[in-house]
């Protein structure tokens, strides 16, 4: 993975563009990439290993290290429980549509590499609203030959706009189930209110037997994320830590795979024992009926 050249992306292509079986639409404006502010997506892939980040996101990061020291930890176990997720979905649920609402970095392996690896003409379109992360996509998210792989440049907070999408009418189809996938990014709207509205309206235009998952940093499985979320806001990015009560509420409505929302690294484990370090983030995965 390597920093973009520039920090503005192409503005003369007229329209949505093919590149293999990947469709990715271009911003009609250039935009500033900010490396001198430190930025949740390039400190998430500091905490990863990866080498999309900067000074400022270093700094940042290495001060939510001195509050709290597990973060590697979670976020790690945060990238292996979508793994995991989408892998069973893929293989043993059926799914073929995907869609994944904050995006972030890529990062090997990505959703569709996952369910691509199950099954080739599985469908995935990727939703995010960071110029970072589209100037990443474009190189880094193609599709096997038989499947397809979009990108959206849309906002979370706006579901309509993305369910409208274009690309995303030409890439699945909304009368068959869809696996809509919200990792790691309902943390960042601090209303409960808002977050369960967000929820609602992507998953309702949505067919029976679609899929729902969700990650989000816990403050009942570790109280230092309360600070850490702190530190975020401090840095000008909203975030609020939740409990499994308000997690579970995110579900209201649907049928919560085994074994429920539980510790990242307790959801359907490849290893006999998930590891002795204390997680912070649930996650969890459930049918619409």
């Amino acid at each position: 993975m390597t920093r973009p050249e520039s920090a503005d992306t192409p503005t003369d292509a007229p329209g949505p563009t093919m590149e293999g079986r990947s469709v990715f639409p271009p911003r009609a404006i250039p935009v500033d990439l900010r490396t001198d502010v430190a930025h949740t997506a390039r400190m998430y892939d500091y905490f990863l290993g990866g080498k999309t980040n900067y000074p400022a996101d270093r700094e940042a990061a290495e001060e939510i290290l001195t509050i709290y020291p597990n973060a590697p930890a979670t976020s790690r176990a945060n990238r292996a429980f979508m793994t995991r997720a989408a892998r069973h979905l893929a293989a043993d649920r059926g799914v073929r549509q995907f869609l994944d609402i904050g995006t972030g970095i890529p990062t090997p392996p990505n959703l569709h590499e996952v369910v691509q690896a199950v099954t080739p003409e599985s469908r995935v379109v990727y939703v995010d609203n960071d110029p970072i992360v589209l100037a990443h996509a474009r190189a880094l998210l193609t599709s096997a030959p038989t499947g397809r792989t979009a990108y959206i440049d849309a906002d979370l907070h706006d579901p309509t706009t993305i369910l409208s999408a274009d690309v995303l009418q030409a890439t699945l189809s909304l009368t068959k189930p869809v696996a809509l996938s919200l990792i790691a990014v309902l943390h960042f709207v601090p209303d409960d209110v808002e977050a369960a509205e967000i929820v609602r309206s992507l998953m309702e235009p949505l067919p029976a037997g679609s899929y729902l998952t969700i990650t989000h940093i816990a403050h009942d499985l570790d109280p230092t994320l309360d600070a850490v979320a702190a530190a975020y806001r401090q840095h000008g990015i909203p975030m609020v830590a939740r409990d499994h009560h308000q997690m579970t509420a995110l579900f209201t409505g649907y049928d919560l795979l085994e074994p429920g929302i539980v510790a990242l690294d307790r959801w359907q484990p490849d290893a006999p024992s998930p590891s002795d370090v204390v997680i912070g983030g649930y996650g969890g995965v459930a049918r619409k009926p």
